[in-house]
């Protein structure tokens, strides 16, 4: 398999074809100015890369002087200078490519860091949009797979485009000089050895191609039925002949498809073979015809000097013959790259951003209006102001907006019509680090890094000491939970936080959240899909923030709407009512409905 993979990267995929990039002077100028900080080292490598591709050239010119002038001529002195002098320019050619390929590395590893760099601190400045709406798989092989394609670019293809050039143009100079009727010989056998190739390698790259979608449909059918939900179903549906029947005819097709590509290789190779055998050949034949009926002053070691030269070329013939997949594939990778980078930063602090000396958290939505897409309005005249010191629920059916509201204040996304102020100054203006200092987010996903709950805890204050994180956690009424572990603090969350509870999850978020000390604080949905037991310990924890603290509250729970100053019902992007608990369920409208079908079950459930 590993031999088709590198068979079939000559050639381009139908996708590769249709997507190939339009290769302008703006773009190669842009290219170039990645290399350009190293431009230094970069001349070096060409030298380098001129100088070792012509001296491996000389062993074979001299290989012709050791044949005629050394062992036919039988001067032994010269012959050992001369087998000396080959080796030492081979030895030295070697040595200039270490150093070559070291400086290559050098300056492709710092390019690739750099780049990684530029699109690192240019994603974590994109908007929140931009994450929903792009696939996070494609996000990080841009940051991945793409950026470490560049150095494969650097150290392979632009060297090899060069070197073989070099290496071309040298060995057919030299040639001509032995013997131009030889080297137009030569000349004309090169492009039957390259057709084979071509077909041989086109071949393969099919059968590759074959190979790599079955070993996909396998993979897919193991993923399906030996996870623990698919076993789980094949087993309570009885499909398990079914589904062996499936696995064992793709896997007799991958094997008939092996079997086809190894044979492939073995004929490719007879066949390459074959044809860089005629070249030599028809070098020997001809040079003797010259030499026996034409009384040439051509030599043993001329023809000898010429066919190990043809050898020579047969490489960098095909090598460049294949240089436009290369050439296509290194464009498109730039292109990837360079699109991500070229992606507007549409939040970013205002040149004049305002930074006050301390946030008390007073939130005023000025008629405002938002929506992802022109054509879907999400927010019609919202229009609100959250005084410090107080609290707001904002309730309504799911897709009303209500998360939307919340994302609009810390400028996880701006506004479209209206505005949005935080302490009295459009958050548009305020300094963007300020801005979200002052803004503390409990969600209801939930988010923890892999790592302690040490680790999770000081993400919000580095500089947290041990009876602050001690009295978040007691705040956050996860303390017991924490102290009952045997490493405390140091115990380890999990991927994603997978070795805890939602409701321990839940409460280390919020207590992350008190040691950011926010002057406002959100909790969305913080008590949705929790059991009974962990919703009331996370309500314990939140209702002393109510009443002390800024507050906006999204919440299912009846208990915590009721302890808010204002409720506002959210319906189809616009706030259909507003008011106290009493005075809404009085009316007989959205809320009325809510409060009866959701919020009077617990209501019941809490009397």
């Amino acid at each position: 398999m590993a031999g088709g993979g590198r068979m079939g990267g000559r050639y381009l995929t139908e996708e590769e074809k249709a997507n190939a990039p339009k290769v302008t002077w703006p773009l190669i100028k842009r290219i170039l100015s990645n290399i350009t900080p190293y431009w230094k080292q970069f001349s070096v490598v060409l030298v380098c890369i001129v100088i070792s591709s012509v001296l491996g050239l000389l062993p074979s010119v001299l290989t012709g002087k050791i044949i005629d002038e050394g062992l036919i001529g039988q001067n032994m002195k010269l012959l050992v200078i001369l087998i000396c002098a080959s080796l030492g320019v081979t030895l030295l050619s070697n040595l200039i490519q270490v150093g070559e390929s070291y400086l290559n590395s050098w300056i492709a590893q710092h390019m690739t860091f750099d780049m990684r760099n530029k699109m690192y601190k240019h994603l974590q400045k994109m908007p929140q949009s931009f994450f929903t709406s792009n696939n996070q798989g494609d996000i990080i092989t841009r940051m991945t797979s793409d950026i470490s394609g560049v150095e494969r670019v650097v150290t392979s293809t632009f060297t090899s485009i060069l070197s073989n050039t070099i290496t071309l143009v040298a060995a057919v100079v030299i040639m001509f000089r032995e013997n131009w009727i030889l080297a137009l010989v030569g000349a004309a056998v090169i492009p039957l050895f390259t057709i084979p190739t071509r077909w041989a390698g086109k071949t393969r790259w099919e059968l590759t191609q074959e190979s790599q979608e079955c070993n996909d449909q396998i993979n897919g059918i193991l993923n399906e039925t030996l996870s623990v939900s698919g076993q789980l179903l094949v087993k309570l549906f009885g499909q398990e002949q079914k589904e062996y029947d499936r696995y064992e005819g793709a896997n007799r097709r991958m094997i008939k498809l092996n079997i086809k590509e190894s044979m492939a290789g073995k004929w490719f190779m007879v066949i390459v073979k074959t044809f860089s055998s005629i070249g030599p050949m028809l070098l020997y034949l001809v040079g003797g015809i010259l030499i026996m009926k034409h009384d040439s002053s051509l030599s043993v070691g001329d023809i000898t000097v010429l066919v190990t030269l043809l050898g020579r070329m047969y490489g960098p013939v095909n090598s460049l013959l294949n240089i436009q997949v290369e050439w296509i594939r290194s464009m498109a990778l730039f292109t990837r790259i360079f699109e991500y980078l070229d992606m507007p930063v549409t939040i970013k602090n205002d040149p004049d951003a305002i930074t006050p000396e301390k946030a008390v958290g007073e939130v005023r939505f000025d008629h405002v209006g938002f929506a992802y897409e022109p054509e879907r309005q999400i927010l019609k005249d919202v229009d609100f102001t959250l005084k410090a010191g107080t609290s707001i629920a904002i309730v309504g059916p799911s897709g009303s907006g209500k998360s939307t509201i919340i994302n609009l204040i810390p400028r996880l996304y701006d506004v479209c019509d209206g505005s949005v102020s935080f302490d009295g100054v459009d958050v548009r203006k305020l300094d963007l680090e300020f801005l979200r200092d002052s803004v503390g987010i409990v969600s209801q996903e939930t988010y923890l890094f892999n790592g302690t709950i040490r680790e999770n805890l000081l993400y919000a204050k580095p500089d947290a000491t041990e009876e602050e994180l001690f009295a978040a956690c007691e705040k956050a009424n996860i303390l017991e939970f924490i102290q009952r572990q045997e490493k405390g603090l140091d115990t380890p969350v999990g991927n994603r936080g997978l070795k805890l509870s939602g409701g321990e999850k839940q409460r280390i978020s919020i207590a992350r959240v008190l040691l950011k000390n926010p002057a406002l604080f959100i909790f969305d949905e913080a008590t949705a899909s929790l059991d009974s037991i962990s919703e009331s310990k996370i309500q314990e924890a939140i209702d002393p923030i109510i009443h002390s603290r800024t507050s906006i509250l999204i919440a299912h729970r009846l208990s915590t709407i009721l302890a808010a100053d204002e409720i506002l019902v959210i319906k189809d992007g616009v706030i259909a009512e507003r008011g106290v608990h009493s005075d809404l369920v009085k009316l007989g409208g959205i809320y009325t409905e809510l409060y009866e079908t959701q919020f009077g079950r617990a209501l019941d459930v809490e009397a």
